[in-house]
């Protein structure tokens, strides 16, 4: 088997009743196939605060809304991703991770226009100090972003922007596919989730953080990018299944979740799908290891970055598992049962 193939067909015995209207579901043990261990970083909550506070002064947010999003608690959220980053660069990917939940909000529920975001956030990114704006979210973006510079390699830099163009892009067709009823089947909602989700800025944030910056030669080699691909599909499709409760909830269009494209494009009920899609995240770290047993050497320094980034992504993995275990947001329970939220009336 190639290990750099993309997606394999998970090997479970699925039911295929989806007319079926259930009352709860079991989440996948997605603890068992993810042995990484995890760890706390220890500025988790000076970083925490000074985040918040960072969304109030920043982003001018005041309540309720911005209860919502300081009860996201990014500052967990990087603390588990980013275990040995030290206080500095671990705020900047707090502030990250808080403007990536609030522009992806703002941009979906039509608060600012797609394309004037995309516009704004990227000139902010090319020169965050020089730039001038009254865009709230590229003033988000000139603030943590003139403090990554600070620190970042060219090559890291570069990156973390493409990665964000690759996110703009994808949540306008995104937005778009909405509008025009577009349905996705299994490969494309795969490509599409691959950016929406932000990874890629976040894989730059890695290097940011741990001080390295990954010549071209070595994040453009297939192997690399499938073990980066790997990864992404992991925390995209952790993601995914811990929020389809609340999504459901809410009626979003059934291929917004990789649960309800699963049912969609293989015909299967809930707890099928839910089944199907743990099985993936299982394929998805075989992947990840697989590509890591034939990663090529280049020569000692380079090696030594491969491995701190190669170690960095468990890290992520591991981390965004167990914040969306602990995140009361999402209502997980040790025996892993999950009661189906009513519709809410829109």
């Amino acid at each position: 088997m190639d290990p750099t193939t993309p997606v394999m067909s998970p090997t479970v015995t699925h039911t295929t009743n989806p007319d079926t209207e259930p009352s709860q579901f079991i989440l996948p043990d997605l603890v068992n196939d993810c042995h990484y261990p995890v760890r706390k970083n220890p500025h988790y909550y000076a970083v925490s605060r000074a985040s918040d506070q960072w969304l109030a002064d920043v982003a001018q947010l005041v309540e309720p809304e911005i209860k919502e999003y300081i009860d996201i608690d990014s500052g967990a959220y990087v603390a588990l991703c980013y275990p040995d980053a030290d206080a500095f660069h671990l705020q900047v990917c707090a502030d990250y991770i808080n403007w990536a939940f609030v522009i992806d909000d703002w941009m979906e529920y039509g608060t600012v226009d797609v394309r004037e975001a995309h516009e704004s956030c990227i000139l902010a990114l090319r020169d965050p100090i020089n730039f001038e704006t009254g865009h709230l979210g590229a003033k988000m973006c000139k603030s943590y972003f003139s403090r990554f510079k600070e620190t970042a390699g060219p090559g890291c830099t570069e990156r973390f922007i493409r990665g964000s163009e690759s996110f703009f892009v994808a949540v306008a067709k995104h937005v778009d596919d909405r509008a025009k009823g577009n349905m996705y089947d299994l490969a494309s909602y795969i490509t599409l989730r691959r950016d929406t989700v932000a990874m890629r800025p976040c894989c730059s944030l890695i290097e940011f953080a741990a001080g390295i910056d990954l010549p071209d030669e070595v994040v453009s080699h297939p192997i690399f990018k499938a073990m980066e691909d790997a990864a992404n599909d992991h925390v995209s499709w952790t993601n995914d299944i811990f929020s389809y409760n609340k999504e459901q909830s809410r009626g979003s269009a059934p291929w917004e979740n990789i649960v309800s494209v699963l049912m969609h494009d293989r015909g299967l009920d809930l707890q099928g799908a839910m089944d199907y899609a743990g099985q993936m995240c299982k394929d998805a770290i075989q992947r990840f290891e697989s590509n890591c047993a034939i990663l090529p050497s280049w020569d000692e320094e380079v090696d030594r970055q491969v491995a701190i980034q190669v170690e960095a992504l468990q890290n992520f993995m591991a981390g965004n598992l167990h914040w969306h275990l602990d995140a009361p947001r999402y209502g997980a329970k040790p025996d892993r049962i999950i009661q189906l939220l009513p519709k809410r009336l829109l």
